[in-house]
């Protein structure tokens, strides 16, 4: 009879490499790992893959799901303005499902009964990952290591040492880093005194904006809410987010310092690095300015809310979810045309706009010559549009709850 099998989540550092090992001793399971790149850069994708074998993979199962990633996960960020606690443009969060569905993938190819992670038991990702893959696959069992099988770090190391496994275990960051092509997280270490500001060392993808570089244009063209051309030069999503990454950071745009709310009740916090994120998403937010209904783009702010929640809370794959994207992919039809923006010592400020697709009429908005709003209209309106409010007035001044009248001080 072949043994059981469970796919682990690999990273190529210490705690997921010794995981290999310990899983097996524990469970009696074969270990096959998976590793997916989604920009988050460091070693080549062959060198974690014979790393796990070196380990005690039976398989090593490896992605490159940069593009992936941006066009089916960044892209819906971008057009939705998922941003949690209205500051955080989802850079962890995003990352997961992806992952998850290449999980599942290797689970259904090798036969794999559970699958494995490295998160602990107090942070987010927990939840991310299981509900992702339970979404996914609800016959599928989950595991955590860390969290279920006591592997603390100062065992994974006593443990590698041991075994002799081919992993470094005399460095150790201070901070807790996660990062991909959309941003980069850091946690923990110094940052957990709410008191203490982040020092130089706590960034990487952005340069200290108070020592930019002289302005930068850019002009970004968006075909229905997806950046196609920058400066004239067509790109990629990926291409896109890498280019605004580089110039964005190099002018120290991106950087968010928040307190948050996690998942599981207490509050952390957190550093995060999205220059090519957030220079992307002011831009598109300006163009949905120029080509979005009132209507629509009111209720759009508040869908964004709830669809950067979901996110969060691992939701991606759920029926809301499914359903709000398809609001939000509606309301992408006319967002096209190009926006120029000056990146600056930490700001990104638009100058231009233009768009074949717009909604704004320079002969309605003039107050030149060939004006054509017909003022006429104005009072009507005004009549109707306070209507309810007056009658409301006039009410509580009969019954004597009406506003009590300011004193003017005459001089």
């Amino acid at each position: 009879m072949s043994k059981k099998r469970v796919v682990l989540a690999y990273s190529g550092g210490l705690d997921t490499s010794v995981a290999i090992g310990w899983i097996g001793e524990q469970t009696g399971a074969e270990v096959i790992t998976v590793a997916v790149d989604v920009g988050q850069g460091g070693e080549d994708l062959e060198v974690i893959r014979q790393r796990a074998l070196d380990c005690g993979a039976v398989e090593a199962y490896v992605a490159d799901a940069r593009d992936e990633f941006a066009e089916e996960y960044c892209m819906k960020d971008l057009q939705t303005h998922g941003m949690y606690m209205q500051a955080y443009p989802l850079v962890s969060a995003l990352s997961r499902p992806v992952i998850v569905k290449h999980l599942v993938t290797a689970a259904r190819k090798f036969d794999a009964e559970v699958v494995a992670h490295g998160c602990t038991g107090k942070g987010n990702d927990q939840v991310r990952f299981e509900i992702g893959i339970t979404s996914l696959a609800p016959d599928l069992k989950c595991l955590s290591p860390v969290r279920d099988l006591a592997l603390t770090r100062e065992f994974a190391i006593d443990y590698a040492n041991k075994h002799n496994l081919p992993i470094e275990t005399t460095h150790h960051n201070p901070f807790s880093i996660d990062q991909n092509v959309w941003g980069r997280a850091i946690e923990t270490g110094y940052l957990e005194d709410l008191w203490n500001a982040p020092t130089k060392d706590v960034y990487n993808y952005t340069d200290d904006p108070a020592y930019p570089p002289l302005p930068d244009e850019v002009v970004i063209k968006f075909e229905k809410g997806i950046p196609v051309e920058i400066d004239g030069v067509a790109v990629t999503p990926l291409q896109a987010i890498e280019e605004m990454n580089r110039r964005a950071g190099a002018q120290g745009i991106g950087r968010i310092d928040i307190v948050e709310d996690r998942m599981v009740g207490i509050k952390s916090r957190e550093i995060y690095e999205a220059p090519g994120a957030m220079a992307l998403i002011e831009a598109h937010r300006e163009l949905e300015r120029v080509t979005l209904d009132r209507e629509q783009a009111r209720f759009k702010e508040r869908v964004a809310l709830r669809w950067g929640e979901l996110v969060y809370e691992g939701q991606w794959f759920s029926p809301l979810k499914r359903s709000l994207d398809a609001f939000v992919q509606d309301t992408q039809e006319y967002v096209s045309g190009e926006i120029r923006m000056v990146m600056h010592g930490g700001r990104a400020t638009v100058t231009g706009r233009r768009s074949e697709t717009s909604l704004y009429d320079f002969n309605l908005a003039t107050y030149d010559a060939g004006d054509s709003f017909d003022q006429s209209h104005a009072r009507g309106f005004i009549e109707l549009t306070g209507l309810t409010s007056k009658l409301a007035a006039a009410r509580d001044v009969k019954y004597g709850r009406g506003e009590a009248m300011p004193k003017l001080k005459l001089s």
